[in-house]
């Protein structure tokens, strides 16, 4: 089963600015929590007890949001806000280990990947990109873990994309299908509308097995500088049999600004303890 998780924060948030000038972009709240750590909990609910993130040395507020604050929780016990305490620290964190590796340059996903070689060893492994928030029934990594279980193989979550969306995601080129697993002929990096293999783009969660670092050392920088994860799955292809799943359930690009609201609107209007004024506010707006 998959125990470790790798979660990529290194990123400087430019579309964010000014706000994660200070305050790192996978810090921004979605309502009352951090954005990373939906991913975190969708991580451990499924299994995992190991999470490492890859990060920057600027970006202290992560380390110190899942690090237990027994000041904190104290004084909330002093002032009758006991309730309030599973919040601050929740139990499964106490359960899990965080690592935490500085990515010093920012040359990509593959890159960032990468700098996790030496915590995961020869195991499988997940990736959760913190900036797509997945709210389903049956998280989005559990339904790759589904397909990794069947197959024994790496797995990717797709979502269907329209054609003027395309370039923005690597894109793959469906095989077989059978019962939820599609058989992946092909993966190319952010293709042209014209050029894409079909409508089919990654979204932010991965199984992968330990094989892809080699990959990873060998595949080389694309024009942007940067060493894409994309690159080395599809070099890995050529090796084993890779698998995708077509996401079921809402996606939120939260690394968008849209996104962002999009998801904190949502969210919002299915939180019973204020969704009633949320649709007030809104009504009031339209």
């Amino acid at each position: 089963m998959i125990k470790k998780a790798v979660i990529p924060v290194a990123g400087f948030g430019t579309r964010f600015l000014p706000a994660s000038k200070a305050t790192p972009k996978e810090m921004l709240p979605i309502i009352d929590k951090p954005l990373v750590q939906y991913a975190v909990e969708e991580a451990i609910d499924s299994g995992i007890n190991e999470i490492i993130f890859i990060t920057s040395p600027e970006k202290h507020s992560i380390k110190k949001h899942f690090k237990t604050n027994k000041d904190l929780e104290l004084r909330l016990q002093n002032t009758n806000k006991e309730e309030m305490i599973e919040k601050l620290n929740p139990k499964k964190f106490s359960k899990t280990k965080f690592y935490y590796i500085n990515q010093y340059e920012q040359n990509g996903l593959g890159h960032a990947v990468l700098q996790a070689e030496s915590v995961i060893g020869n195991n499988s492994f997940a990736v959760l990109l913190p900036d797509d928030l997945f709210i389903s029934k049956k998280s989005c990594l559990d339904q790759l873990i589904d397909i990794f279980v069947e197959k024994k193989s790496c797995v990717i979550a797709v979502n269907k994309i329209d054609e003027n969306n395309i370039h923005k995601y690597g894109v793959i080129k469906p095989g077989q299908q059978n019962q939820g697993s599609i058989k992946i002929d092909d993966i190319v990096e952010k293709p042209t509308a014209e050029d894409a293999p079909s409508d089919m783009a990654v979204c932010g969660r991965y199984i992968l097995n330990p094989a892809i670092f080699k990959h990873l050392k060998l595949t080389k920088s694309d024009k942007s500088g940067e060493i894409q994860l994309t690159d080395a799955i599809r070099s890995l292809l050529k090796e084993e049999g890779i698998y995708a799943t077509i996401y079921n359930g809402e996606k939120f690009d939260c690394g968008s600004k849209e996104g962002y609201v999009h998801a904190t609107i949502s969210l919002a209007l299915r939180d019973e303890s204020i969704n009633k004024k949320i649709k007030k506010i809104i009504q009031d707006i339209v």
